[in-house]
């Protein structure tokens, strides 16, 4: 089963939301919906989503707190979409770390351009000039591929769970270099997540049962003791 990518709209217009929403699902995304700010937050931390479609004019808060406080602790990309015009509005959305600003009314071929960009932009932010051209990271017979959300050994698929491939996922764009655990569980599980290893063991043991021939002696992943772990890089 393919894995879609998830993406949060929060929007308090109902009817925009729901047009949005439609023709995000119709084009292959999961949604959810958000009409004010402290639904956000509970969606954001608690569902962990893969893109932000963010209204400013919430009734309960200006949106760009929503930014600020994801900008906090995460690089998942936002956009933006507002009735605000002004060349000051939209400079501010962006120097606060908004991926994308879309001005109100907008076409949705334009609104899904702007996302699929977006969803790019955080796996080619790394450098690596393969997996910005191909959408795919491959190392010996491992290839996790990015836009269909599997991870393949030998060409075959290991059905790895949602929160599996999101660690092999983060760990193969930026291959080569140690994640903490704390980043890993901050990323995969949300700010509010318990900073506890354990169910990142849990995880990383049925990954390495999937992708390694031997677990106890991983080709692939490798653990940095005490400290996280590190995707095998390319040099």
């Amino acid at each position: 089963m393919k894995l879609k990518d998830k993406v949060l709209i929060v929007e308090d217009e109902q009817s925009i939301g729901n047009f949005m929403s439609t023709v995000l699902e119709a084009n292959g995304f999961d949604t959810l919906r958000a009409a004010t700010g402290a639904q956000a937050r509970s969606l954001i931390t608690s569902h962990c989503p893969d893109l932000i479609i963010l209204d400013l004019g919430l009734p309960d808060m200006d949106g760009l707190e929503i930014l600020r406080e994801v900008r906090a602790w995460s690089s998942l990309p936002v956009i933006v979409v507002s009735a605000r015009t002004h060349e000051h509005d939209k400079v501010r959305a962006l120097d606060m770390g908004a991926d994308d600003y879309v001005e109100k009314p907008f076409g949705t071929s334009e609104l899904l351009a702007r996302i699929r960009t977006a969803i790019r932009h955080t796996r080619t932010s790394v450098g690596n000039a393969d997996l910005a051209q191909t959408g795919k990271y491959r190392i010996g017979a491992l290839t996790i591929d990015y836009d269909k959300h599997h991870v393949l050994v030998d060409g075959e698929d290991t059905h790895l769970t949602l929160n599996e491939y999101k660690i092999v996922a983060l760990l193969g764009k930026y291959a080569g270099k140690v994640l903490t655990y704390d980043y890993l569980i901050r990323e995969i599980w949300g700010p509010m997540a318990k900073a506890d290893n354990q169910i990142l063991r849990v995880n990383m043991a049925n990954i390495r049962r999937k992708i390694e021939k031997n677990p106890a002696a991983p080709q692939y992943i490798f653990t940095e003791i005490g400290v996280g772990y590190r995707m095998l890089g390319t040099e």
